[in-house]
């Protein structure tokens, strides 16, 4: 049997996948690990009492387009890297625009406020806390990620994993805006980063373990 024989066999009776097959399988698994992550903000963390009043505030707008433009940006980086023909990350930069949008309110923000405040702005309440409570919140997300991998082709393992932990993080400090009471933008910007930078690492470390097919 020659190479072109073979090749003819082994895709006989194939079924043709589905269109969008990939960002549907991601979906489900972000939106199952979601409904997690949001039980346990409820049940532990508890949701802000003055979240009614914060909805109509800048501040909670600025986290929330910030976390959700990381994750939308992350997702997309996901989906290249679930495919066996991931080679290069085109859309790598669109992680920037948020990032640099962000810096220049926290720089608007110092330059409006007393330089003797600014560590207590930088700080706030729960610095200490922030990080590890987004990273705790993205493992149902990155979990349901994990899942979404198994029926996926990636081979790009580290990579993939780092972006599916950096999809969980951005999506997790999303569902952590629901407690989180801080309202300066440089805190959102060092504290949230480093919770979704932490679950980016935890990615790229688990994912040459978890993510072979």
């Amino acid at each position: 049997m020659n190479t072109d024989d073979l090749i003819a066999r082994l895709a006989t009776d194939i079924a043709p996948v589905r269109r969008n097959a990939v960002g549907r399988r991601l979906a489900t698994g972000i939106a199952l690990g979601v409904l997690v992550s949001i039980f346990l903000v409820v049940v532990t963390l508890g949701v802000r009492p003055d979240i009614g009043p914060a909805m109509r505030g800048f501040p909670f707008w600025m986290k929330w387009g910030y976390t959700i433009s990381l994750s939308i940006a992350a997702i997309v980086m996901t989906a290249q890297l679930a495919r066996p023909d991931s080679r290069s990350l085109r859309w790598l930069w669109l992680i920037a625009i948020p990032v640099l949008l962000l810096a220049g309110v926290g720089v608007l923000e110092l330059a409006r406020t007393p330089p003797g405040e600014w560590l207590a702005m930088w700080l706030g309440h729960s610095w200490m806390v922030c990080p590890w409570l987004v990273l705790t919140l993205a493992m149902p997300i990155f979990v349901g990620l994990l899942w979404s991998f198994r029926r996926l082709a990636p081979t790009r393992l580290r990579a993939a994993g780092a972006a599916a932990g950096l999809a969980s993080g951005a999506f997790a400090a999303a569902i952590y805006c629901l407690h989180c009471p801080e309202v300066s933008a440089i805190f959102v910007l060092t504290w949230y980063s480093l919770g979704i930078l932490l679950a980016a690492s935890v990615g790229a470390l688990l994912g040459p373990r978890l993510l072979r097919w």
